[in-house]
């Protein structure tokens, strides 16, 4: 059973930084995909970044060049650094997973695993 836990949401003025992390236990991480997602109050869940420890990183558009996924094989920890934040960036902020990759999908529907997520909100 894969479990996850973030970590190091909080409350930032625009242009900021906030770096996630999340915990990843009960599975080896090397064979899970990974992401990040947000939802927005209203809104439904969107994907953010995607990773797999043998293939690409992905991106949603609306965060490419700000944000960056990555993974600390050492911690088998899942982190997402977000750089220049802006208020349309607030969100409840989730990490997820899935057995699968390299190839990661992007869309929340083939993640079976959720975290239980942590808020992020930017001001103008």
């Amino acid at each position: 059973q894969v479990q996850l836990q973030e970590s190091g949401g909080g409350s930032v003025q625009a242009g900021g930084s906030l770096r996630l992390s999340c915990a990843i236990s009960g599975y080896p991480y090397s064979r899970l995909c990974m992401g990040w997602f947000r939802q927005a109050p209203g809104k439904e869940r969107e994907g953010v970044a995607t990773i797999h420890s043998a293939g690409p990183t992905t991106y949603a558009g609306s965060v490419k060049g700000r944000f960056t996924i990555s993974l600390d094989n050492a911690k088998n920890t899942l982190y997402l650094q977000m750089n220049s934040l802006r208020p349309e960036d607030t969100a409840m902020y989730y990490c997820a997973a899935y057995r699968g990759g390299p190839i990661c999908a992007s869309g929340r529907l083939l993640y079976d695993y959720w975290g239980q997520g942590t808020q992020v909100t930017v001001s103008s």
